[in-house]
């Protein structure tokens, strides 16, 4: 995260100057700006639409400047980012600071400094040779600058996390990103690998990560005091998922670079409560495997007892993510936590009922999903629930194990899903599971195409508002 280097400046003596307008406020300051300025825009076709944007020169303004209109704030979306995200590849690489007229409300400043941040990022790991560099940005006076600062370092990591291919983040790399996490805070961390899983009672992530040549493991990371509400975050680290024995075709296989997105989630949330120093006692885990195809790979029928206790048959090695899952959350429900959230890019069925662009939310408490998406809608980071169908149970019913890992109906493939999930989550423990896609199939302003860290920050912001930083 140290190398992140955010498009944002605090201060700059060429800036241009940047008048935000919404649509409402556009003829007003069309007027005052003046003839020359009206007729500006009207050659350039220019529109009092949210989206649109038009440099000014100084010949006409008698300073350069830039025009951008943004949609009005609306009753719960007040830190929806996405307006001004496309400006920073949209403008020329130059310095950019707010107009001192007209007067931005301070909430909209805070969401132009975030989209600006976020909307900075690109992947240029593996590219060659110079790439456009972002325009920048002078901080606007009045905003939360750790707040944004925060926010889109997250978002950064963890998209850099999710982009990167599984030759270069391996579990053992991903267990290195952890580490070094917990580190940057001060907090402890544990791992367990390979065999010492089993000698540990974490026999489905070691059954779901043996055949790799990298070693299964499960990272335990804690911070915070000890008299704190504890607080528990998961993220499926499947670092590539080849479907296992189940292969999965060309097709299915060829993002699956990317089905490590809960770790990336849960570690880029973890990141946010630490840095912002929220009063919980912060437990991450986050099993980290390959799923591959080797002689000793886990097998269709297999029965592998849990940690729970409870015995799982295999009706599909491509169901691997909900496995390693399990012995998280039951290791995270023997805290008796006050909430535990985890991450998963589980099932392609979340997928064919939402979309790419809207993670599905299970929960099984009413009022933490109210609260979660509705925190979605605030910050545009949305989240859409879906049921916890108790009668779906009979679909994971098993004639030789307790519970079989997949139902063999081709339907309500998520749902099922997270009813094998709360299995084992412990009585009376709020659980809040966000399954979702941690991809971007196209480029949209803000969301380049690959890795997307999806969910955190509508999470962040309800862990924010319970346990606030003293």
């Amino acid at each position: 995260m140290d190398d992140i280097n955010l498009p944002l400046l605090d201060a700059a003596a060429d800036a241009v100057d940047l008048v935000v307008l919404t649509p409402d406020g556009v003829p007003v300051w069309r007027a005052a700006a003046g003839p020359a300025v009206e007729e500006w825009l009207d050659f350039a076709g220019f529109k009092a639409e949210a989206g649109q944007h038009l440099p000014v020169p100084s010949a006409v303004a008698g300073r350069d400047l830039v025009v951008a209109v943004a949609a009005p704030e609306t009753p719960g979306a007040e830190g929806d980012p996405w307006d001004f995200a496309f400006l920073p590849f949209a403008l020329p690489p130059r310095p950019y600071r707010l107009a001192a007229d007209p007067v931005l409300p301070a909430s909209m400043a805070a969401r132009l400094a975030l989209g600006w941040a976020i909307g900075g990022y690109r992947f240029r790991r593996y590219k060659s040779g110079s790439d456009r560099e972002a325009a920048r940005l002078v901080w606007p006076d009045g905003v939360d600058r750790a707040q944004v600062e925060r926010t889109a370092r997250a978002v950064w990591w963890g998209r850099d996390l999710i982009n990167t291919p599984a030759e270069d983040l391996g579990p053992t790399a991903l267990e290195a990103a952890a580490l070094a996490l917990a580190a940057r805070y001060g907090a402890t961390a544990e791992v367990t690998r390979g065999d010492d899983l089993l000698s540990a009672n974490y026999p489905l992530i070691h059954a779901v990560g043996r055949a790799s040549d990298e070693a299964p493991r499960l990272v335990d990371i804690r911070w915070g005091p000890a008299e704190a509400p504890p607080v528990a975050i998961l993220g499926k680290g499947v670092c590539f998922d080849t479907g296992g024995l189940d292969l999965k075709p060309a097709g299915g296989m060829l993002t699956m670079k990317k089905d490590m997105g809960g770790a990336a989630a849960a570690l880029a949330l973890a990141a946010m409560v630490m840095d912002a120093g929220l009063q919980v006692r912060l437990r991450v885990l986050v099993p980290m495997v390959e799923n591959a195809v080797a002689g000793n790979a886990m097998r269709p029928l297999d029965v592998i007892r849990s940690r729970r206790g409870l015995t799982v048959e295999i009706g599909n090695t491509d169901a691997e993510g909900r496995l390693i899952l399990a012995d998280a959350l039951t290791a995270a429900s023997e805290d008796r936590p006050r909430l535990v959230v985890d991450f998963a890019t589980l099932t392609g069925a979340q997928r064919v009922a939402l979309g790419f662009e809207l993670p599905g939310l299970f929960a099984n408490d009413d009022r933490l999903a109210e609260r979660l998406v509705a925190a979605g809608r605030r910050t545009g980071d949305p989240l859409w629930r879906l049921p916890l169908w108790q009668p779906y149970r009979r679909m994971l019913q098993s004639t030789v194990a307790d519970i079989a890992n997949v139902s063999e109906s081709a339907y309500a493939g998520a749902i099922t899903a997270a009813l094998f999930m709360e299995r084992f989550v412990g009585d009376g423990i709020a659980w809040a599971h966000i399954d979702h896609a941690g991809w971007t199939l196209a480029d949209r302003p803000g969301r380049p195409k690959g890795g997307e860290a999806q969910g955190l920050r509508a999470v962040f912001e309800v862990l924010a508002q319970d346990y606030p930083a003293a």
